[in-house]
């Protein structure tokens, strides 16, 4: 980092701040992308900081990386201060300031790094503790997601934020863009002459974004039944990754570029409308306290989005994604035109296992695989699938991989506005959503451990959806054996 940082951690002692947040910081902090830092937490637990450091050491042992000793600890530990939220604005900007004053003793500058870890009914309330703190100076905010829940919503909440913060201070967070495989998304692309000639509408039939979950809603019963799958999940992550994927070249790899050709997609598509959504409830949802007995929000939801450009017109792009369902994924898979197979015997299997695919798994370890038709060797014309498989952690550079939430922070502190949402993006999104929000499908119910509501096989006839797959990925070290 060129400057010292001041980072300011909002909802410090709850659940994504013990998962994600404590460990990634402690692993940007030992690969030496944290620079000069220190951290303050802050959080409704009226705790002092020796506790926030307990606290603290407890998360990283338990989801950190590697065993945490006291030469690891020790260092980390000391950039560590903890004010409660009841101690008000004031306490909060004395710390702040505090650890500025220790960090400039060589005459540097120190920003400030606010990340909001809070509910999205909480946020403006911090942006206006930060204003009356003057802490808004120097400074850039990371806020999680939703942002808004309609378009209504996200103009007021966007409008509020720019009271206190310029666009260019504001980073929407999106952790799927974080991921390494995101990111490999474009230079797949464009550093290759293999592939992008062939990445339009005379080439792809269609592309198909997966991500199932297998976990409920224990805990989240509240949030989701203000929010639902569509707002969680499709806005703010699954059309972010359309976009990576549909986007014209960029003039360059530069934060606003990227953004610029992001905007274009999310401008071509066409108005989400109820016919081609599904939307689908687990049985027993309705069951859990927090829920009402007649609840219409949808744990699941499938789409088709159509982008109507001169790339892809006519190429549909499937979505889905749902809690409870049968495997837990994160895939995009993009299958190709079949070329005619007349010419080949009947008996030869051409073309029965379905379209070539390219797939990108969205693991933070990436991982792509090409399908494709091949002859099995022996006598006669037998055909058989196989495939070309990369994955990351074979690479001699898999141990420099960085998690999407340490990337994401690391580019806040240095100003890289490339893998966020920018304002005019996300109201967009909510412009295209109002017809489906304005008059929404019925929820359709699934058995927990299924792949959703049987409906979604009709929405994508007369294609099939790729999960589960028919091959697995192959194991590296069962090949070595």
């Amino acid at each position: 980092m060129d400057q010292p940082h001041v980072i300011v951690l909002f909802g410090a002692m709850g659940d994504l701040a013990r998962r994600k947040l404590l460990p990634g910081l402690m692993n940007l902090f030992e690969a030496g992308l944290l620079g000069q830092s220190s951290i303050v937490g802050t959080s409704l637990e009226e705790v002092d900081t020796e506790l926030f450091v307990k606290f603290a050491r407890e998360a990283i042992d338990e989801f950190g990386k590697g065993t945490l000793d006291e030469a690891r600890w020790g260092p980390f530990a000391a950039m560590l201060t903890y004010v409660p939220q009841s101690a008000g604005p004031a306490a909060i900007a004395d710390a702040v300031r505090a650890a500025e004053t220790d960090l400039a003793a060589d005459g540097e500058e120190v920003r400030r790094l606010h990340y909001l870890s809070v509910p999205p009914t909480a946020a403006l309330d911090v942006v206006r503790q930060l204003d009356e703190a003057g802490l808004v100076e120097r400074s850039r905010i990371i806020m999680e997601k939703p942002f808004g829940t309609d378009l209504a919503s996200a103009k007021i909440l966007n409008g509020r934020l720019h009271e206190v913060f310029d666009e260019a201070q504001i980073f929407r967070i999106d952790h799927f863009l974080g991921k390494e495989a995101a990111q490999n998304i474009l230079a797949f692309r464009f550093a290759n002459g293999l592939f992008e000639p062939i990445w339009n509408r005379n080439f792809i039939d269609h592309v198909q974004i997966d991500v199932p979950e297998t976990l409920g809603l224990e805990g989240r019963t509240r949030f989701y039944e203000g929010t639902g799958a569509y707002r969680d999940m499709v806005v703010t992550h699954l059309m972010q990754v359309v976009a990576f994927m549909a986007m014209e070249p960029p003039t360059s790899l530069a934060p606003g570029p990227i953004s610029d050709e992001k905007l274009k997609v999310f401008r071509s598509m066409r108005a989400i409308e109820p016919h081609n959504v599904v939307r689908g409830q687990y049985d027993g949802y309705r069951d859990h306290p927090e829920a009402a007995d007649d609840s219409d929000t949808e744990t699941f939801v499938a789409l088709k989005v159509e982008i109507d450009n001169w790339r892809w017109a006519g190429v549909p792009f499937f979505m889905r994604t749902g809690k409870k369902l049968a495997e837990g994924a994160r895939i995009i898979s993009i299958a190709f035109k079949e070329p005619p197979l007349t010419m080949f015997p009947a008996g030869s299997n051409v073309g029965t296992q379905g379209p070539d695919h390219l797939t990108f798994d969205l693991a933070d370890q990436s991982k792509m695989s090409l399908s494709f038709y091949g002859k099995r060797p022996g006598p006669g014309m037998k055909l058989e699938k196989l495939s070309m498989q990369f994955a990351t952690h074979d690479t001699a550079t898999s141990s420099s991989v960085l998690e999407a939430y340490e990337r994401l922070i690391h580019d806040a502190m240095r100003g890289d506005h490339t893998l966020f949402t920018s304002a005019d993006g996300i109201e967009t999104l909510w412009d295209l959503s109002r017809p489906l929000l304005t008059d929404p499908p019925p929820v359709r119910a699934y058995a927990p451990g299924s792949w959703g509501p049987n409906a979604i096989h009709q929405l994508i006839a007369p294609q099939a959806w790729r999960l589960p797959f028919e091959r697995s990925w192959r194991d590296p070290n069962k090949l070595a054996q």
